[in-house]
């Protein structure tokens, strides 16, 4: 049973405000509930618009489910993830330079002991004087 031209007129301009994004009484998702609310008619009254269904199923292909929040939550999550990927190859990155130098310093530790016994008890230590000052002690007394 087809609608009347008010209802028609009703749910032709309902559907231009929404793909447009300009909706007046819904989110904006473009989905025949809210072609409906939109045009404020029922729902039943939508799918009695054949015409007018055939109109929408043909400029929304496929329905997008998602309101511009969500499309914006959605652009922000994917830069969150992006940066996120680009900080985790950072830490990677110095982790493996920390354990190069941990490497390079357990090898020199290695060789500084083995240098150690090499010396054996052979090695002398000497205590080397201060220098002498030209004027004397300085004094802190004041």
């Amino acid at each position: 049973m087809p609608v009347s031209a008010a209802t028609a007129t009703k749910l032709r301009e309902a559907m231009a405000r929404l793909l447009a994004g300009e909706p007046l009484h819904t989110n904006g998702a473009l989905t025949k509930e809210n072609l409906a609310r939109e045009a404020q008619v029922s729902h039943a009254t939508v799918h009695r618009a054949e015409v007018i269904l055939a109109e929408w199923d043909a400029k929304v292909a496929r329905p997008v489910l998602r309101t511009p929040g969500e499309v914006q939550r959605d652009e922000t999550i994917t830069d969150l993830r992006k940066q996120l990927r680009e900080a985790k190859a950072q830490v990677t990155e110095a982790q493996g330079k920390l354990d190069a130098l941990a490497a390079v310093t357990a090898n020199l530790y290695h060789e500084n002991i083995a240098l150690k016994k090499k010396l054996g008890s052979n090695r002398r230590l000497a205590s080397i004087p201060a220098p002498a000052t030209e004027h004397g002690p300085v004094r802190t007394d004041g």
